[in-house]
């Protein structure tokens, strides 16, 4: 969905009213105020579960300018991971016909963005387990995404302990 579609100005984002991102994605693209950009489109697009047509939309632009030789980070992944998960959840819109062919193109190239991000030698835990969550999401397997973009760290601590005695029967060892 190219920008200037006057289609951006009637979607709705997790809210259910209209929200017309394009003026956050512009601030994205210049790198102005990037952090309140993205904490924007965090609150905007995704609501304690629901996502609207803009949410859709917003990844296939988050991608498009985040396949353009910038180094993606967790936010991309972790709100793309959020938008696709949320989009089967019963309630919620499902995608329009009319941008279901970008949606999908978008979602290829972001597999690849995350795949080259796991390349990284040096990555954070929060790209690392956001890429990760993607490539799960992107192969099909919804529930495993899912699962890998929602645990915390003490989540996660908390089922190694339950399922495997991860306190007890293993030692960390400095790389």
């Amino acid at each position: 969905m190219i920008l200037t579609d006057p289609k951006w100005e009637k979607l709705e984002g997790g809210y259910r009213i209209p929200y017309d991102p394009r003026p956050v994605l512009s601030k994205l693209a210049s790198g102005i105020e990037v952090g309140d950009g993205w904490e924007e489109l965090w609150n905007e697009l995704h609501h304690q579960g629901d996502v609207g047509e803009a949410s859709y939309a917003a990844v296939t632009a988050l991608v498009d300018l985040y396949s353009n030789d910038r180094q993606p980070d967790w936010n991309l992944f972790s709100l793309s991971a959020i938008v696709e998960i949320e989009r089967h959840r019963k309630g919620n819109p499902p995608l329009p016909q009319w941008l279901s062919e970008d949606y999908q193109r978008a979602w290829r190239k972001l597999a690849a963005l995350a795949l080259a991000a796991l390349r990284v030698d040096e990555i954070d835990s929060d790209t690392l387990q956001s890429a990760l969550a993607v490539v799960a999401i992107a192969r099909g397997d919804l529930r495993l995404g899912a699962m890998i973009n929602h645990l915390d760290s003490s989540e996660l601590d908390e089922i190694l302990e339950q399922y495997l005695g991860w306190q007890e029967l293993y030692v960390e060892r400095a790389s």
